[in-house]
């Protein structure tokens, strides 16, 4: 049970961030006799909270089965949009290839999501679990261990009061304030790139079709949308974005034209623009004492392949993976959800997944933004022979699924109250 004193909360798993990837483990962790504690700065109904914006989110098959065992995925399938094929091509070269979901034996190749749809769906399944107590809005002003567990300090509009939970989860973002505060270090790269991102209304709707096309100033993605439209991932160097977010809608959309193509027929008109810059971050390690760090707090994704928010959900479905082995295996005793053991078979389970899917993503980054003639030559004829290769095209799309080997429950659509070697059906 949650344990309440004068001015301080007892429970055995305490979330710092209450975003995508915090929510989910949330809900996920719904479903075990653990007491839960959510810690959120910024209200999920606030227009200024960050993780519920109207940026656009790709969601792979398994995160779908993911979100589909946390109760969430009709919701959000309503306004999400299907991948059955995705087109890639290399400007100014003759290399192109085709990914086709029916060619895979698969219903889609992925689904594009709005993140404030995502968002919403999650917090409204959140209200009401019985074991979950939401802390919102409050900000953690300071981490401190101890040896049986790890003491929170909060501010809250009604002032200073503290958590103290048997293991805390950093989700709280690339900036961290738990990771950093339990000694784990990130590295940040910066990759000297903007992402601008709008939707458009092109002229020629091509539903279920995604678009990767790499250009000389950097890839351009055209993910489609709902009502005929696509949304835009533009990347581009800081100084050229900053010109490009300047300039009148008409001068923006012959741009992009230029950069793109016209594959969808002239492009009619933009929404609103935002721009991200685009960097590298990953931490030292998967966890500290009494600490597990998943999502953004563990690394940050180039949106090239689209696969941040993917690899940020395996890490919240394997923990609440770990967490439900440990239940299981506790019978009637009482779970020590940040021993240091659990913790340690969630770092090892976690640690090649996350390895090579950021050496992948960093590697296609780096190779599509060479300038080198011979090395562009080299793409041009990989993008062919990979278009030739059935063997090539279906490991690319098993991407989603990661390289863990051993998927969690969840990302194989068995509930997390089953033993682990039980089949469940896959939606």
């Amino acid at each position: 049970m949650t344990t309440v004193d004068a001015g301080w909360v007892s429970c055995d798993v305490a979330i710092v961030g209450g975003g995508l990837v915090g929510a989910s483990l949330a809900l996920a962790l719904a479903s075990l006799p653990l007491t839960v504690v959510v810690i959120e700065a910024v209200p999920p109904e606030d227009p200024t909270q960050p993780s519920f914006d109207a940026k656009t989110t790709a969601l792979s098959n398994g995160s779908a089965r993911i979100l589909a065992g946390l109760g969430v995925w009709d919701e959000i399938a309503r306004d999400a949009t299907a991948i059955r094929q995705i087109h890639v091509s290399d400007r100014g070269h003759f290399g192109s290839a085709l990914i086709d979901a029916k060619e895979q034996g698969l219903a889609a190749l992925g689904f594009v999501a709005e993140n404030r749809r995502i968002g919403a769906a999650l917090w409204r399944r959140l209200q009401g679990m019985p074991r979950l107590q939401v802390r919102s809005p409050a900000t953690v002003s300071a981490v401190t261990s101890h040896p049986e567990y790890v003491s929170l300090t909060l501010q809250e509009a009604k002032g200073v009061s503290q958590v103290r939970a048997r293991l805390v989860v950093a989700a709280d973002g690339a900036q961290s304030l738990v990771r950093q505060a339990s000694g784990v270090e990130a590295t940040r790269v910066d990759y000297q790139q903007t992402a601008v991102i709008a939707k458009v209304l092109p002229e020629r709707r091509q539903d279920a079709i995604a678009y990767e096309r790499f250009t000389a100033e950097g890839p351009i993605a055209m993910l489609p949308a709902p009502e005929g439209r696509v949304v835009v991932v533009w990347t581009l160097t800081p100084e050229a974005a900053a010109r490009v977010m300047a300039l009148p809608d008409a001068v923006f959309l012959a741009s992009l034209q230029t950069a793109f193509g016209w594959r969808l027929g002239r492009l009619v008109s933009v929404a609103e623009r935002h721009a991200y810059p685009l960097a590298l971050t990953q931490a030292s390690a998967s966890s500290a004492a009494r600490v597990a760090i998943i999502g953004n707090a563990a690394q940050g994704l180039h949106p090239i392949a689209g696969q941040g928010f993917n690899l940020g959900l395996r890490d919240a479905a394997t923990l609440a993976d770990v967490l439900a082995d440990a239940c299981l295996e506790a019978s009637t005793e009482t779970v020590d959800a940040g021993s240091e053991a659990l913790l340690q078979r969630f770092a090892a389970w976690r640690t090649r997944d996350r390895r090579l899917l950021i050496g992948f993503t960093d590697g296609l980054v780096r190779l599509f933004a060479s300038p080198f003639a011979p090395i562009r030559a080299l793409r041009a004829l990989g993008l062919v022979l990979f278009d030739l290769s059935p063997i090539a095209k279906s490991a690319l799309s098993k991407l989603s699924s990661g390289f863990a080997g051993r998927l969690p429950r969840l990302a194989r659509g068995v509930a997390l109250t089953r033993p682990p070697d039980q089949k469940a059906s896959v939606p």
